[in-house]
C-alpha cells in the first residue's frame, strides 16, 4: 500500500471515530468491536447490542471469508454472518459504512445503535500497537485507536478468546468482555435443577390446604407463597421418605400440587428398567407423560441418563404406540470434521459416535438368551435410527421421539435449529453433562444444554431433571466426586 493511499485509508477510519464521536452529549453509547468468533457463534450477534454502536473491523470480514467454504459445520454460520451483514450494509455507500448504518430499530421504545466498519489494515505501527502478524493483533489494535480516539467513549472489545481478552488487556484497551447475551445465569449453581427440595416434612410448611381426587391422582392447593419462585412442571421433594409432587399450575393466592408419592415414583417401570433413586424417578415420571413435549435431563456422567431415556423411548414405541420411531442423534466437535471419512452410510458412520446408545440397548437385554438377536428385532421393531446433528437442518420430524444426547456441546443456536425441526406428536429428549464439554468457545453458563434449560422453564409442555448422584459403579462415582 502506497503511502497517499494509506493516508487516504487514515482519513476515512477517522470518519468513523468522528461520526462515534457526534452523537448526543447527554448519554454516549457504548462502542462494541466484535471478534470473529462472536458473528460464528451467533451470527446476528451485532444486532444484540440495543442502542450501542457496533464495529466490526476488517480482519473479522477476511476470517469469514477464509471459513465460508471449508467443509464444516462452522462454515454455515459464518455464511450466514456474510448475509446479515450484507443485508444490513446493501444500501449504503463506502462512506456510510465507515462512517456507521443505522441498525434496525425494533420499536419506538428502543433506540438502536450503528453499524461501521474499520479497516484495520491502514492503521499505522507505533509504539503502542501490537504486531500486525496475526489477526488478533489486529483486532485488538483497532479497538485501540478507536480508544485513543474517543476516550470520553467506553471502547468495548467482545471476543469468546480468554487468551485474545488478556492480550487486549496488557496492550491497554480498557473494557475486554464475553459475548453474554445469551448467557442467562452467571453462575452454574443458579442453573434450574427441575427441582426444589424442603427443609425437614412437607406439611410442616403448609398453614392451610384444599385437595381433590380425581381417578389416582390426587391435587392439593396451597398458599402460593409456599412455593414462591416456582415453576410450571417444578417436582417438589422433602427431606422425608413419602411426600414427592408436581407443581401443574398457580394463581394469584393458590399454586396446584399433583400428589406424586416416592413410592409411586420409585415403583414405575419402562423396558424393565426402575429407578434407582428419585431422582431417576422424576426423570421417568417425565419421559413416560405424554403431555410434556420436551424433557431436559442434565446430571453427572452415570447418573442413568441415555439408559433411562432409551428405556423410555423403547417402551412407548413398542408396548405402548405412542410414537412410530426413535431418532438418536448427538454432537461432538468431531463430528462435523470427521464423519464425512468414515465408511458406510449415514446409520453406519454415526454408530462410532452412538456407541452409548448401543452399550444401553445391551444392558437392556443383557438377560436374553440371544442378545444380538434382540438388538436386532428391537432396532428393527422400533425403528431406531441413527442420525447425525449436520443432516437435520430442513427437517420437519413428526410423530417421533428424538434423543439428542452429549448436547452439552451445541451452541443456544444450534439447538433451537433442532428444536425447530419437531413436528406434530414428536417428543425431544436432550441429556448433558454441563461438566463435560469438549467445545472450545463453551463453557458451562454459555452452553446451549444451560441456555434451554433457563428459557423452558416457563413452558408448560418441558420438564427437567438434574439427575442428582452416580449409579454406574462405585468406581465411577469415587471418580466423579474426587477427579
Amino acid at each position: 500500500m502506497t503511502k497517499e493511499n494509506m493516508n487516504n485509508e487514515n482519513k476515512l477510519n477517522e470518519k468513523v471515530t468522528s461520526a462515534l464521536q457526534t452523537e448526543d452529549n447527554v448519554e454516549q453509547p457504548i462502542v462494541y468491536i466484535l471478534d470473529t468468533n462472536i458473528l460464528l457463534h451467533e451470527p446476528f450477534a451485532f444486532l444484540s447490542f440495543k442502542e450501542h454502536d457496533v464495529v466490526v473491523p476488517m480482519t473479522v470480514l477476511e476470517e469469514l471469508d477464509s471459513i465460508k467454504d471449508r467443509r464444516k459445520d462452522v462454515s454455515r454460520d459464518a455464511r450466514v454472518a456474510i448475509r446479515a451483514l450484507e443485508d444490513t450494509l446493501r444500501d449504503a455507500s463506502p462512506e456510510q459504512v465507515l462512517a456507521g448504518v443505522k441498525l434496525p430499530q425494533n420499536d419506538d421504545q428502543h433506540p438502536s445503535g450503528r453499524l461501521a466498519i474499520i479497516n484495520d489494515y491502514a492503521l499505522e505501527k507505533t509504539a503502542h500497537t501490537l504486531s500486525f502478524n496475526e489477526n488478533d493483533n489486529r483486532i485488538i489494535n483497532a479497538a485501540l485507536y478507536i480508544q485513543k480516539k474517543t476516550p470520553h467513549k467506553k471502547i468495548v472489545l467482545v471476543t469468546k478468546d480468554i487468551n485474545m481478552r488478556l492480550k487486549a488487556k496488557g496492550a491497554g484497551l480498557a473494557h475486554v468482555e464475553d459475548y453474554r447475551t445469551d448467557q442467562l445465569i452467571d453462575d452454574i449453581q443458579f442453573l434450574t435443577k427441575g427441582y426444589h427440595q424442603f427443609e425437614g416434612d412437607f406439611w410442616q410448611h403448609i398453614q392451610s390446604v384444599d385437595s381433590e381426587t380425581e381417578g389416582r391422582n390426587t391435587t392439593h392447593y396451597v398458599a402460593r407463597d409456599t412455593v414462591p419462585l416456582t415453576y410450571i412442571n417444578e417436582y417438589l421433594l422433602d427431606e422425608g421418605d413419602t411426600f414427592a409432587g408436581k407443581v401443574t399450575g398457580w394463581d394469584d393466592e393458590r399454586i396446584s400440587i399433583l400428589d406424586l408419592g416416592r413410592e409411586r415414583l420409585l415403583a414405575k417401570n419402562a423396558w424393565g428398567i426402575h429407578p434407582k433413586n428419585v431422582y431417576q424417578g422424576m426423570a421417568m415420571d417425565a419421559l413416560l407423560d405424554p403431555t410434556i413435549d420436551l424433557v431436559i435431563l442434565t446430571g453427572p456422567a452415570g447418573s442413568g441418563k441415555t439408559l433411562l431415556a432409551l428405556a423410555s423411548a423403547l417402551e412407548q414405541v413398542i408396548e405402548r404406540g405412542l410414537y412410530d420411531k426413535i431418532i438418536v442423534t448427538r454432537s461432538t466437535p468431531e463430528i462435523a470434521e470427521s464423519i464425512g471419512f468414515l465408511p458406510g452410510t449415514e446409520e453406519e458412520k454415526m454408530a462410532p459416535w452412538l456407541a452409548a446408545i448401543t452399550d444401553s440397548l445391551e444392558v437392556l437385554h443383557q438377560q436374553d438368551e440371544s442378545m444380538h438377536g434382540s438388538l436386532s428385532y428391537i432396532m428393527d421393531k422400533a425403528n431406531i435410527q441413527f442420525k447425525s446433528v449436520n443432516f437435520m437442518r430442513g427437517r420437519s420430524i413428526q410423530n417421533a421421539l428424538v434423543l439428542l444426547d452429549e448436547c452439552q456441546n451445541l451452541t443456544a443456536a444450534q439447538l433451537k435449529t433442532i428444536i425447530t425441526r419437531c413436528g406434530e406428536g414428536t417428543k425431544l429428549v436432550c441429556s448433558g453433562n454441563l461438566a463435560q464439554i469438549d467445545s472450545n468457545y463453551l463453557t458451562a453458563v454459555t452452553s446451549g444444554l444451560t441456555y434451554i434449560v433457563e428459557r423452558f422453564k416457563d413452558f408448560p409442555g418441558s420438564a427437567t431433571v438434574n439427575l442428582n448422584g452416580v449409579v454406574r459403579s462405585r468406581l465411577a462415582a469415587f471418580a466423579e466426586e474426587n477427579l
